[in-house]
């Protein structure tokens, strides 16, 4: 799957969202450690990664080459800000129709509609897969992403009360959300 698309941000500059390359894997792992870094929103702690520079060739190469999988980065300045991805939940008849989505944008970038951009560009790279629905987990207490979310069309399905054991706050709540993309 092939994408690649420039916006203009809230401050005015340009951002590339494009496919990730192979050679991409060393600014993509460090976009990585960075972003988990930053927020206690997201899956791991930095100290957790254990990607090294050829896993993560590994990865984009595999992603490069997937008709129904992507990831797509931000790019600004001739740097990776974020990442977005989707991602088959299972191959099974029972579930070749659900994507899970996964999304980070650094700290300072925050704001920029980066966020939203990448969220688009992941939709109708699904819809394109044939998925006709995407999923996802977010931390209750991340207001502005639940926001992004349901201004997109993602509708709450459930929470888990223990979804994430945070180091900083303890038990976070995840809100499960999916988007059917049959309408």
């Amino acid at each position: 799957m092939i994408y690649n698309k420039t916006i203009v941000l809230k401050d005015g500059r340009e951002c590339v969202l494009r496919n990730s390359t192979e050679a991409d894997a060393q600014a993509v792992l460090d976009n990585f450690i960075l972003t988990h870094s930053e927020t206690d929103w997201l899956l791991s702690y930095p100290d957790e990664i254990t990607f090294t520079v050829e896993s993560e060739t590994k990865y984009l190469k595999d992603k490069a080459e997937s008709p129904d999988e992507i990831d797509i980065l931000a790019v600004v300045d001739g740097r990776v800000v974020g990442s977005a991805g989707i991602d088959h939940i299972g191959r099974s008849y029972k579930l070749k129709h659900r994507a899970n989505f996964g999304i980070s944008v650094e700290k300072a970038h925050w704001g920029l509609g980066i966020g939203k951009a990448l969220t688009e560009a992941c939709i109708e790279c699904a819809k394109e897969a044939g998925y006709t629905q995407i999923e996802l987990d977010v931390v209750a207490d991340n207001e502005k992403a639940i926001a992004l979310y349901k201004s997109k069309g993602f509708v709450e399905y459930g929470r888990n009360p223990q979804g994430f054991n945070s180091r900083i706050n303890g038990m976070q709540e995840l809100v499960l959300m999916r988007l059917d993309l049959e309408d």
